[in-house]
């Protein structure tokens, strides 16, 4: 039996999948299609598998969702520049190792982004480009290091009142690496969990080979370019080309620079591989931000890590060990 398994950013290429040993099934999670698929004796089996990779990424999202009024995350925020909120050990340590990569890429990627979400939208209801004075009274909200963590007792407050976090850079690729752990400490030896594009695999296929991903080509949708195989590691794909808007003949990506407060330019596509899928989906929204020649420098120091970049000519671009079957 062939099996191929295709979400957002990605086609999974099993060439010779076996009878009853890889199960998938598609899930709407985190405001997202996911689709996980893992390696079992049964269907009950995979099931049961498969059911409890769904309830742990639904835990994750209760825990970081900015839009549940009763997560920790809405609560740091509703009391932002009043009080510290003493939040989970493990959201504490997703905002501590969030404000590591802050530093990391210079700012590129930065939680408390989320003051911009009511500037710009993409739903199709911004009729004109925000005015500079909007944009520019937002960015004074945005500044990871006014983020103050109180590791005595599990606290966190942000400095000053209008301030807001959000995961939506993260977020996805987190519960991809969670869903992965609970797995494999339920004995699961081999699957991927794609995250709408974060996708985070281990073990190997049932014939015994790795995991073989397809990038989308970002100017056609419908076909790949490439291949990257993959073993025990995570693949990220951020493109401007799933969710953008048109204004005044111009296009706008989702992915917005928070230290300009403005959409990025000049890139339509970034694929990160990396050991984990929180780290892949940082690190590609990061490389958007800081451009073609700063990113991959950035990448370029970092063990383990590679990118693929697609500028808005078609051109690619790629770090220094990346190996790539282009098709």
């Amino acid at each position: 039996m062939i099996r191929t398994i295709g979400v957002a950013c990605f086609v999974l290429l099993c060439i010779a999948a076996y009878p009853n040993e890889l199960f998938k099934q598609k899930a709407f999670l985190m405001g997202s299609d996911f689709e996980i698929t893992v390696t079992a004796t049964n269907e009950a089996q995979a099931d049961i598998f498969i059911a409890l990779a769904i309830d742990e990424i639904k835990r994750i999202e209760k825990l970081i969702s900015s839009w549940d009024s009763n997560s920790q995350t809405t609560r740091i925020n509703k009391h932002a520049g009043i009080a510290p909120v003493i939040v989970d050990e493990e959201l504490f340590e997703l905002i501590q190792r969030s404000k590591g990569l802050s530093k990391l890429t210079d700012g590129a990627f930065d939680i408390s982004y989320a003051s911009m979400d009511n500037i710009w939208h993409f739903d199709g209801k911004l009729a004109k480009i925000p005015a500079s004075e909007q944009i520019a009274n937002a960015v004074k909200y945005i500044g990871h290091q006014n983020i103050l963590l109180d590791a005595t007792d599990g606290s966190v407050l942000l400095k000053h009142k209008g301030m807001k976090i959000g995961f939506g850079a993260i977020g996805k690729g987190y519960a991809a690496d969670k869903a992965k752990e609970l797995l494999i400490s339920k004995g699961v030896s081999a699957g991927i969990i794609n995250a709408s594009g974060d996708l985070n695999t281990w073990g190997k296929r049932p014939d015994g080979k790795d995991w073989t991903v397809a990038v989308t080509n970002p100017l056609d949708k419908n076909k790949a370019f490439a291949t990257l195989t993959v073993s025990n590691k995570a693949v990220v794909t951020s493109g401007n080309y799933e969710k953008f808007i048109m204004l005044e003949g111009k296009c706008y990506s989702h992915i917005i620079d928070p230290r300009t407060g403005y959409p990025t330019q000049g890139i339509i596509s970034v694929t990160v591989y990396a050991p984990k899928a929180e780290l892949a989906d940082a690190l590609a929204t990061s490389v958007f931000v800081m451009g073609i020649e700063a990113g991959l420098h950035r990448i370029n120091q970092l063990p383990g890590v590679e990118c693929l970049i697609i500028d808005s000519d078609g051109n690619i671009h790629t770090s220094d060990s990346i190996k790539i079957n282009r098709l």
